[in-house]
């Protein structure tokens, strides 16, 4: 099962976990998966349409999702998904 890394602010939604294993063939999968098995993780993570917000950035390994198929990208087994929210600062 593909493992999804969860940020500091997520992990009071996860019982403290860092990594879930989550089902999935696709990053969208895993993610509903994930969104599914703990709630209140889907309003942080997707936007009113659905989508991952604009602030938020996902990885399949070290690849931006956005720069591969989106959440359609195929994701095996051993693969790693990591959710980082964006950090603004000045």
């Amino acid at each position: 099962m593909p493992a999804i890394r969860i940020p500091t602010p997520l992990r009071k939604l996860t019982d403290g976990l860092e990594v879930i294993q989550a089902e999935g063939a696709t990053v969208g999968e895993a993610l509903a998966a994930l969104e599914q098995a703990h709630p209140g993780v889907r309003e942080r993570l997707r936007d009113e349409a659905g989508q991952v917000r604009r602030f938020v950035n996902v990885f399949l390994n070290d690849e931006d999702i956005r720069f591969l198929d989106g959440e359609a990208t195929p994701i095996r087994a051993q693969d790693e998904l990591s959710i980082v929210p964006a950090i603004a600062g000045g």
